[in-house]
Order: structure tokens, then C-alpha cells, then sequence
């Protein structure tokens, strides 16, 4: 839902409008009755991210970037 607000009214009430559209509510600011801006949240941080989270969970294979025909056919055509 968002709620329209003169912006002379605005100046006078922000940091409440900025609380309101924090918790999901965007702000509509109009001159004359027309929308002219918008206040809204912004999306929250992304986790952090944690470094070696799965070191020791699994194990690579030795041959795990050796050519595979069957992709390689796939990619190429069957050129045998």
C-alpha cells in the first residue's frame, strides 16, 4: 500500500515517512496532487559470505576437467 504525501508536508514529517516505508509501505511525494517522487525501502544486505563453508565435504576427482566425448559430441557433432 502507499500513501500520497504534499511534499510541504513532507519536509515537516520525513524521518516518519522514511519509517513507514521502511517497514514495506512506499511514499508516494506529489506537488499539486501529482506524484512527483517515491520513497521506499531498499533491499537488505546480502549475507555474508563465508569461505571454505564445505572444505573437506567432498572431494574432487582427478580426471574432473578431462575431455568427455559424449559433451564433446554434443557440442562439436560426432566427427568420429
Amino acid at each position: 500500500m502507499s500513501k500520497i504525501v504534499n511534499i510541504y508536508e513532507a519536509k515537516t514529517q520525513l524521518s516518519a515517512l522514511i519509517d513507514l516505508a521502511v517497514s514495506g509501505d512506499d511514499v508516494i511525494l506529489a506537488r499539486n496532487g501529482k506524484p512527483q517522487a517515491r520513497i521506499t525501502s531498499l533491499l537488505p544486505p546480502k549475507g555474508k559470505i563465508t569461505y571454505g563453508l564445505l572444505k573437506g565435504k567432498f572431494t574432487v576427482p582427478d580426471d574432473f576437467d578431462a575431455p568427455n566425448p559424449d559433451i564433446e559430441a554434443l557440442f562439436y557433432g560426432d566427427h568420429k
